[in-house]
């Protein structure tokens, strides 16, 4: 008898351990039918493995980081807007106030700049002798096809801007790219067309883009050609450094919080999240990291790689606070097919954010971190006292 009254106690233990890891709601997927819309899709059928993720994301993107009190911040690498996502994911993020400020590598603000100065891209194969496309004067993205003149006549736009007054000077890159937009907007105006190019959107509606890796582009290249004439225009990647860090230290003192959005990994990643260290480790300042972490990759975190890094091991470098983690999501899935989907779910969830207009505040900002970091007597003195 004994032994059969340990054995039912045994079996009660089970069943808690069993209903303990069965928590979850059962996999009973909607039908998808001709009605089906972005957000059933997501919620209800986006069940298992990456989908799930994917849901996960779309999820904390909007039921979390786009809480008034967030500035989002978001990275990019990849050739996303040569394959038309800045003007069909990003710049409605842009205009809906999901977005408040950028950190891309220049070739995707060059590649956006063909957008808005009327150029075309055009769709074509991967499986194209690339020899006769050279010899047909055409350059190959992967399946995106466009004319060598394309880049010939973009050299030409940056050329002439970058040869303007304004530009007689060190800035930084969000600065830079601030007052590029408006020549690209006026040429869009010119031409008829309206919110196809990034920069120009971002410059009408203050969001700041910065570039990690100023000379790693054509836009760099060309500025770079133009001081062999004499041109003064300088990048103070410095600058970029403590601006970048000075709008997460804003959005935590104001009482809000950070969120980072990263697509794929790279330079601009790192870029994005050490603005913790930056605060940290080397203004020692006092702060804990960002509070969301949102990234979409197909990048493994085995290699050791920045570009797969994970968000736990985010937390060993203070760029995430470790209070936070399960507010962090990793997507295994390309950008150009997660991007829009989140996108579209996003747009049709959540309504649209007061803009914040950063790149207006950063002067402010600026004087904000230089504040802080003279009350804390930088590094040294905040480890003097350990």
């Amino acid at each position: 008898m004994v032994g059969l009254v340990a054995f039912g106690k045994l079996f009660v233990t089970l069943e808690q351990l069993v209903n303990e890891y069965l928590k979850g709601k059962p996999i009973n997927p909607s039908i998808i039918g001709p009605d089906t819309s972005i957000v059933d899709l997501v919620d209800e059928t986006f069940l298992a493995y990456n989908a799930a993720r994917l849901r996960e994301a779309c999820q904390l993107f909007t039921e979390k980081m786009l809480q008034p009190d967030v500035t989002v911040g978001l990275s990019m690498t990849g050739a996303l807007t040569p394959a038309g996502l800045g003007r069909s994911a990003l710049i409605p993020l842009m205009e809906s106030g999901f977005v408040d400020w950028i950190v891309s590598t220049g070739a995707n603000l060059y590649h956006d700049t063909h957008f808005g100065l009327g150029l075309k891209m055009h769709r074509g194969s991967p499986h194209v002798s690339d020899v006769t496309l050279r010899e047909k004067g055409i350059v190959r993205i992967y399946d995106v096809f466009f004319g060598y003149d394309v880049l010939v006549s973009t050299d030409a736009f940056y050329r002439k801007v970058v040869s303007a007054a304004e530009f007689q000077r060190s800035m930084s890159t969000a600065e830079f790219h601030y007052r590029v937009g408006r020549y690209v907007e006026e040429r869009e105006r010119v031409l008829g067309l309206e919110g196809c190019s990034m920069l120009s959107v971002a410059s009408r509606r203050g969001v700041p883009i910065f570039t990690s890796s100023p000379g790693d582009s054509s836009i760099g290249m060309n500025v770079a050609a133009k001081s062999l004439e004499g041109n003064r225009l300088s990048f103070d990647v410095n600058l970029d450094v403590n601006q970048s860090a000075a709008i997460v230290l804003s959005a935590k003192r104001s009482g809000g919080k950070s969120a980072v959005f990263i697509l794929g990994g790279g330079s601009p990643k790192n870029f994005i999240l050490q603005t913790e260290p930056q605060i940290q480790e080397v203004l020692g300042i006092d702060e804990k990291g960002h509070d969301y972490f949102l990234q979409l990759t197909d990048a493994r975190p085995d290699t050791g790689g920045l570009s797969g890094a994970t968000p736990g091991e985010a937390v060993s470098w203070g760029k995430i606070d470790p209070d936070r983690l399960p507010d962090a999501v990793v997507c295994y899935v390309d950008s150009t097919i997660a991007l829009p989907i989140l996108t579209a779910y996003a747009i049709r969830r959540h309504t649209k954010r007061p803009l914040k207009r950063l790149a207006e505040k950063l002067d402010s900002m600026m004087e904000l971190l230089k504040t802080e970091f003279a009350k804390s007597g930088g590094a040294d003195a905040k480890f003097a006292k350990r």
